[in-house]
């Protein structure tokens, strides 16, 4: 059997292993008992982490173990920390990134939707139906529920709401032409 002989650099690293030891034991005590005193300032009300906070203790608890954390964690429970490692490993490997979006209606195009802004601007009193109708006359095929989708998006009430605000200035803009015609196209009867 070989010796094992001691040599004189081998005290030397195990002293100075043993001071740096005892340093990371006593900063380990006083980061404890920080904690403890900001737990009992906060009281039972709950800590609000942000996502970094989280993923942060998620990553450092996991290193250590349920064990080691059940003795050290203090301002959120072991399972919790270990959860959120979870949550972070399966977002790893969730390739969220690589899908493809093939779900879901094509959005309305921008040039039908400024159609339909422009529309009812123009004549409040219409309803969608009647936007509905204008554009199919346009050839786009659109149905009324998107054309109220869309106005509602834009801030533009639903028109049974336009028509109990239309106000005469606006009544009279929009039915000046009709009301000029009438003007010149009476005929008069002689009975």
């Amino acid at each position: 059997m070989l010796e094992f002989l001691l040599k004189p650099w081998h005290l030397i690293v195990l002293a100075a292993a043993s001071q740096l030891n005892g340093e990371q034991q006593r900063a380990i005590e006083y980061l404890q008992a920080e904690n403890s005193v900001l737990r009992e300032k906060l009281g039972k009300s709950r800590i609000l982490l942000n996502d970094d906070q989280r993923r942060r203790l998620a990553l450092k608890g996991n290193i250590l173990g349920r064990k080691a954390l059940s003795e050290i964690a203090t301002i959120v429970m072991p399972d919790t920390i270990l959860r959120w490692h979870r949550q972070l490993v399966a977002m790893k490997w969730d390739y969220r990134e690589r899908r493809k979006s093939t779900g879901g209606r094509p959005r309305t195009e921008a040039e039908i939707v400024d159609l339909i802004v422009q529309m009812t601007t123009k004549n409040p009193t219409w309803g969608y139906d009647r936007i509905e109708g204008a554009l199919k006359n346009l050839d786009y095929t659109i149905s009324d529920t998107t054309v109220g989708n869309i106005l509602k998006k834009n801030g533009i009430e639903p028109a049974p709401e336009c028509k109990r605000k239309t106000t005469w200035k606006t009544f009279l803009k929009a039915h000046w032409e009709v009301m000029e015609a009438a003007d010149f196209t009476s005929v008069e009867v002689w009975t």
